[in-house]
């Protein structure tokens, strides 16, 4: 049988332990009395956890011989980690275990110094702390997982279920997964890749160009060129590409794609306007132009975020 430990440290995120114990402990597989055994393994007897202590009836040393072992996030990622779970960590992965991380749990993975010179993602609100702490990691804050093998790790939330879902399947088939997610009322299609539903910032007004990025918001339903943008901004194109780089870490243009994106979900969200609609207004143009730059950014069609996220 499959055994699944669970991490327990001091400061878990109770949401995320608790998906992986429903998510494993609920599988059902034809012919087996049981598809998982799950522990849960506390750093101790009674873990601290937000609002209220978990009491487990495992400790780290029952993590030895796990399968696969689960970083549930932790809800101080400033707080210090314990060495005897660090150890816990890099013993069971030397055993041979595939260790997946849900949300902040990627923090406690790469201070065991597992994700050094992987890809990792984590919640989009701590992914640039975490690229920031642990440069030999490749963060990509846009993803919901990121399955290495041997290493996983997810956003936050959400995305955890999305990571059991995916592990199930990889252990027993798509068939037995979408029975789990159905059992979780989840949907099974949510694919790794899939963008977070990330919260895009304001341009910064610390930026030499926060003047020409707010001209470019305020011009979004028209045919913006880069001769356009240097023009208003009084660079050659060149320079201005180079200062979007250095401020904004891309380039004019697709600075410009980006925010007609986050205009077009703030449309979609609080107007009752069309897709074509909101494609015109947003200067895509057609709704097929929407829609390809669209689900290529948020990873979900204007129509479905629309339906997940209109106020009301």
């Amino acid at each position: 049988m499959h055994k699944i430990a669970i991490l327990a440290p001091h400061g878990v995120i109770p949401f995320d332990l608790s998906t992986a114990c429903e998510v494993f402990s609920r599988v059902r597989v034809p012919g087996l009395p049981a598809a998982y055994e799950v522990i849960v393994c506390g750093e101790a007897p009674s873990v601290a956890a937000s609002l209220f202590d978990l009491h487990t009836r495992w400790n780290l040393g029952h993590a030895a011989g796990a399968h696969t072992l689960i970083i549930p996030g932790i809800d101080d990622i400033d707080a210090p980690v314990s060495e005897a779970v660090l150890a816990t960590i890099r013993a069971t992965a030397a055993g041979g275990a595939r260790i997946a991380s849900i949300c902040t749990g990627a923090f406690l993975l790469a201070a065991s110094g597992l994700l050094d010179g992987q890809r990792a993602t984590t919640h989009w609100m701590a992914a640039g702390e975490l690229a920031r702490r642990f440069p030999a990691v490749t963060v990509d804050p846009n993803v919901l997982f990121v399955d290495n093998g041997k290493l996983l790790t997810s956003a936050g939330a959400a995305a955890g279920l999305d990571l059991c879902l995916h592990l199930v399947r990889r252990d027993y088939g798509a068939a037995v997964a979408a029975d789990a997610a159905r059992a979780a009322v989840m949907p099974l299609e949510r694919g790794g890749g899939q963008a977070q539903f990330i919260v895009h910032p304001e341009p910064s007004s610390s930026l030499a160009l926060q003047p020409v990025l707010k001209w470019m918001e305020s011009q979004l339903h028209s045919a913006l060129t880069l001769e356009a943008i240097a023009a208003h901004a009084a660079l050659s194109k060149r320079t201005l590409s180079r200062r979007f780089l250095e401020q904004t870490g891309t380039s004019p243009l697709q600075w410009l794609l980006g925010a007609r994106v986050r205009r077009a979900q703030y449309l979609l969200e609080t107007s009752a306007l069309s897709v074509e609609q909101v494609a015109n207004a947003t200067g895509f143009g057609s709704s097929a132009a929407l829609r390809a730059c669209f689900g290529k950014q948020v990873g979900t069609s204007p129509h479905d975020y629309r339906q997940s996220f209109r106020s009301r």
